[in-house]
């Protein structure tokens, strides 16, 4: 008895260790959306999506010991997109506060207390990236984190909830009950769902053809470029978008992928997508040959030469890869009207191919900054690539895109997604 007592006492003072680590090293996350305020007692909060509120603390509940922690990066903002659903896109961090793997086996996530999305099994590990691990994985090393992304979709008439919460199923490699049971089910990562509504803008571009290469919601290059900013992590690229533009035989290039000439939509004219002053320029770095990605990079390059715009609300445009030079002569704190030309399309930077790249985001830092979500006033919708694999080939060289024209009409108020090819007046 005494022996077993001095190890659970051990187990435990280990893992009460651990998570005393983490908190002294953990923090706040700067611009994260404050929590709502609460409603007086006796009335029912609604936003301007319906659905009310839940209260932080449910009386009664009982404390679970979770050596899994989980927590969200950014509370989501609801968007409604092309396909007619409304998406809630965001993510989880997670943490294995052992010093023994921790696998999870599946992430449910309760809106208002329903069931709105289940993930497990080869879906589940698709979503998931340890730190430091293999993308794909949903075992987590003994202290080791990862993230976990999350696309919420509902249909136009479903209330959007006011809040969310995580079902995760975990199983632990080394079980020490009782704290440590060979599997676990716990609900944690509570967050509410922030009701300002999306940034309202009209297009960067103008003309036929313009291919959404890399947006939400799919895990793609943007929205998984979370990266390890000034001690926190940032998502500045959750709804970013990559223009390139199809041509009437559905390619995006002409000739090989090494010659700019190859690309007629090079030094198309980007355009401002709301009023509002000029917060950041870059416009002196030289062009980058297309066909491969450049080396050698600071960080501040990586947006190539830019244009940063408040567009009022917290909300800040980002234009980047631009031309080098200034051809519009743009100044910092010079006022930009919609529609206003601001520089041309280009391929500075971290680009492989001319492209204009282009997002929203809650601070003036390209990097340092949360991306959010925007819906563009009219457009017309020309169809939709296939596949990812009609995407790789596409942008390989001078193939033609697979195109699916089906549902292609105007839309208005919504935001595109990627493979979404767009008309823009």
């Amino acid at each position: 008895m005494r022996v077993g007592r001095s190890r659970r006492a051990a187990l435990v003072g280990a893992l009460l260790a651990a998570v005393t680590v983490l908190a002294a090293c953990g923090g706040p996350t700067a611009g994260a959306a404050p929590p709502s305020p609460a409603p007086p007692p006796g009335t029912v909060e609604e936003g301007p999506f319906g659905g009310p509120s839940a209260p932080d603390v449910v009386p009664g509940a009982v404390s679970v010991f979770t050596p899994v922690t989980a927590s969200v990066l950014r509370a989501p903002i609801p968007v409604p997109a092309t396909d007619g659903r409304v998406h809630l896109a965001y993510e989880l961090e997670l943490g294995n506060v052992l010093a023994s793997p921790a696998t999870v086996n599946a992430v449910e996530v309760l809106g208002d207390g329903r069931s709105l999305l289940r993930l497990e099994g080869d879906a589940l590990a698709s979503w998931i990236r340890p730190f430091g691990g293999q993308p794909g994985s949903r075992d987590l090393a003994g202290g080791q984190g990862g993230l976990l992304w999350l696309d919420v979709t509902l249909a136009p008439t479903d209330p959007v909830p006011a809040r969310l919460e995580h079902r995760l199923d975990l199983s632990f490699a080394q079980p020490a009950p009782p704290l440590v049971p060979p599997t676990l089910t716990a609900t944690m990562a509570p967050t509410t769902v922030d009701r300002t509504p999306p940034a309202r803008i009209a297009p960067p571009l103008r003309g036929a053809g313009w291919l959404d290469g890399d947006s939400c919601c799919r895990l793609g290059a943007h929205r998984g470029a979370v990266s390890p900013i000034d001690g926190q992590l940032y998502a500045p690229e959750r709804f970013a978008i990559d223009y390139v533009q199809v041509d009437p035989a559905g390619r995006m290039m002409s000739g090989p992928p090494t010659d700019i000439a190859s690309y007629a939509y090079v030094g198309a004219d980007v355009l401002a997508v709301a009023d509002g002053p000029v917060v950041g320029l870059v416009s002196d770095l030289p062009q980058q040959p297309p066909g491969g990605n450049p080396s050698g990079l600071t960080l501040q390059q990586y947006g190539g030469n830019h244009v940063v715009q408040d567009i009022g609300g917290g909300r800040y445009a980002f234009y980047a890869h631009l031309q080098t030079g200034n051809p519009m002569n743009l100044a910092v704190g010079q006022q930009l009207t919609r529609g206003q030309v601001l520089g041309k399309l280009g391929n500075s930077g971290n680009s492989d191919a001319p492209h204009l790249h282009f997002h929203v985001m809650d601070r003036p830092d390209p990097l340092a900054a949360n991306g959010l979500p925007f819906e563009f006033d009219t457009f017309t919708l020309e169809g939709r690539v296939t596949s990812e694999e009609s995407l790789q080939q596409g942008t390989a060289g001078p193939n033609p895109f697979a195109i699916d024209r089906a549902g292609a009409g105007p839309r208005s108020g919504v935001s595109p997604l990627g493979l979404d090819i767009m008309g823009y007046p």
